[in-house]
């Protein structure tokens, strides 16, 4: 309960104050990448229900000649780098805290498709409410391999603490500000999880 008030009344004050930067960057996107502004996708929350995801679009929607997408660093553009160096494009992620559907602090909600992929220790991580950042975050963020996420997201679900929460939110202000882990090798961020025994760097 105290975590969750914590989320709300923290959640609620920073949604106010990013309300004007929010509009500036939606009419940027609008401007450089077009519509929609707003990245949505269905993502696993609290024990792996599935809930609206919203982010500020960093991606062009190019195609190959066969109508597919191109790779996700081929239609990164360097604007939408920017957004992601200083994690700009999570902020519409306030809304979800906001609604109860993410904490500030929690395991990264990752793709429905992984959740039939996850070992038994792995679907640990869907036991407390997914966040904005995370102690894997903090530690590495897109630059470690899936193993080692999960291992740090396993970590928190059975340490978590507010005392936790607030240093893991105080390393995430430094970790932004030092731009670190963005990318994994040549993918724009993860490479694709494929289940255990498919552990990648990139």
């Amino acid at each position: 309960m105290i975590k969750r008030m914590f989320d709300l009344i923290a959640g609620s004050l920073l949604l106010a104050a990013a309300l004007l930067p929010m509009a500036v960057i939606a009419l940027l996107i609008r401007s450089k990448l077009g519509s929609p502004v707003l990245f949505k996708q269905e993502r696993p929350g609290l024990h792996g229900r599935p809930f609206l995801l919203y982010k500020f679009r960093t991606m062009t929607d190019e195609r190959d000649g066969e109508g597919q997408l191109l790779s996700d660093h081929l239609r990164l553009t360097p604007f939408g780098l920017l957004l992601r160096k200083l994690s700009l494009d999570e902020l519409p992620q306030l809304l979800n805290v906001v609604r109860g559907e993410l904490s500030l602090v929690g395991p990264r909600p990752l793709l429905m498709d992984y959740l039939p992929l996850y070992t038994e220790e792995q679907a640990k991580r869907h036991l407390v409410r997914p966040g904005i950042t995370g102690w894997a975050q903090v530690n590495g963020r897109n630059a470690v391999s899936w193993e080692e996420r999960f291992d740090k997201d396993v970590w928190y679900v059975e340490n978590r603490s507010f005392w936790l929460d607030m240093r893991i939110l105080l390393l995430t202000v430094k970790r932004v500000i030092r731009s670190d882990g963005i990318s994994n090798g040549s993918h724009a961020t993860m490479p694709v999880f494929e289940g255990q025994g498919h552990n990648q760097k990139g």
